[in-house]
């Protein structure tokens, strides 16, 4: 059986950087289940500063989350767009690229994130 357990992203269990210092997913385990919270600072692109590290030429990992501050613009294989902003909830499917244009991105991310931001 489970355990009850909280942790704090101020001491996260893992941390992944972006490509060139544009942001960073920070992950706490809970009894198995990540949750990251992702920080895109503006000019971040999916496939400029993570597909190096993915080796993949869209995002594959499913993102189920809540967006706490700035915007975020993602595009689907099939070309539909959803733009999210502070308050919003979002399921991003896999097969997406996404990106941040004039303000820092900061959400959370309960989709599990195996994977992601991670070379290999």
């Amino acid at each position: 059986m489970a355990e009850i357990k909280g942790k704090d992203f101020g001491s996260p269990d893992e941390v992944r950087e972006f490509k060139d210092g544009k942001g960073k997913v920070e992950l706490v385990d809970l009894n198995g289940h990540a949750i990251g919270r992702g920080t895109f600072e503006p000019g971040w692109r999916w496939s400029e500063h993570v597909k190096p590290l993915s080796g993949t030429d869209m995002c594959e990992v499913e993102h189920i989350g809540y967006v706490l501050e700035g915007e975020m613009t993602v595009r689907m294989n099939d070309g539909t767009e959803l733009h999210v902003s502070p308050g919003d909830t979002f399921h991003m499917p896999p097969g997406h690229d996404a990106w941040v244009e004039n303000d820092r991105c900061v959400l959370l991310d309960f989709g599990g994130l195996k994977g992601y931001a991670k070379s290999g």
